[in-house]
């Protein structure tokens, strides 16, 4: 089964409140978000276009980022869409760290009582670095609750924050501390992917979401993605996770593209749902 780790379907409640920081997105991403199908597509079209791509499970994530920029999917939102529609989505919560133990609060009635899976977490967002001590209650949290986290890893596009919020060697002290912490850090780090993938050797609990990024680019020379294929082949091919991210990418063109790389069959399907499922436990 293809899992996509990361899309959001044409759903209003799922559209986060207020993005304006990230307009800057928009142009990075234009044109292969036109290609998507971007602001075109209603609900069944979604599901037709996820269909004939052959995604079985689409995992989507709530955000939480009052604080720094007044906008916020909420976990209810999510677990209602996962309800709505059996067997088509896993939830994510998504909580504020800088909200103390209103965050704490919200994430463990997310899991206990929404039935949400995992935590997601955009650091940059909440202007916020990975090893900031207002993340430890979090992942701390998460070990208890047997959550994994998902963290934004590597550059962002938004100019009202900075790229150093998700500098993956700040993943090296939060997993030392955190030993039983299962991350998945993604987008996949670029361009900090030799650190990504040294930080991810040495710690066991970390996968790398081949999210928001062509799939095509870690096969092309100086793209700065060339190393994830090498690692990802081998002492890595347990860890990698692939998402569409749609719309900001489409979802069979994604897929094919993995597909294209010079991997054996049996790496792709673990990228493409293998992994993820072993992650998630389903």
């Amino acid at each position: 089964m293809i899992i996509d780790y990361g899309a959001t379907p044409p759903i209003p409640e799922l559209s986060l409140s207020n993005g304006t920081h990230l307009a800057n997105y928009r142009r990075v991403y234009a044109t292969a978000e036109k290609a998507a199908g971007r602001g075109a597509m209603d609900l069944d079209q979604w599901f037709a276009a996820v269909d004939e791509a052959g995604i079985g499970l689409t995992v989507i994530k709530a955000r939480d980022v009052e604080t720094t920029f007044g906008a916020r999917i909420p976990n209810e939102a999510v677990a209602k869409v996962v309800a709505d529609h059996p067997g088509r989505f896993l939830g994510f919560a998504g909580v504020d760290p800088n909200k103390g133990m209103t965050a704490l609060r919200e994430l463990e009635h997310a899991v206990t009582v929404l039935g949400l899976k995992g935590l997601n977490i955009q650091c940059f967002e909440n202007r916020l670095a990975v090893d900031d001590r207002r993340m430890y209650p979090i992942y701390a949290k998460c070990v208890e609750l047997d959550i994994p986290v998902n963290i934004h890893v590597g550059m962002n596009f938004s100019l009202k924050s900075s790229p150093e919020f998700g500098h993956p060697m700040l993943l090296d002290k939060v997993l030392c501390d955190f030993p039983e912490l299962r991350v998945i850090a993604s987008p996949p780090g670029w361009p900090w992917v030799a650190e990504l993938l040294a930080v991810a050797w040495r710690h066991p609990n970390l996968s790398i979401g081949l999210v928001a990024m062509r799939p095509k680019l870690l096969g092309v020379e100086h793209s700065g993605y060339g190393p994830l294929m090498q690692y990802g082949r081998t002492i890595l091919k347990d860890r990698m996770i692939f998402g569409t991210a749609w719309p900001m990418l489409p979802m069979k063109r994604a897929i094919e593209e993995i597909r294209a790389l010079p991997i054996s069959p049996e790496i792709a399907d673990r990228w493409l749902g293998g992994n993820a499922k072993a992650l998630l436990r389903l």
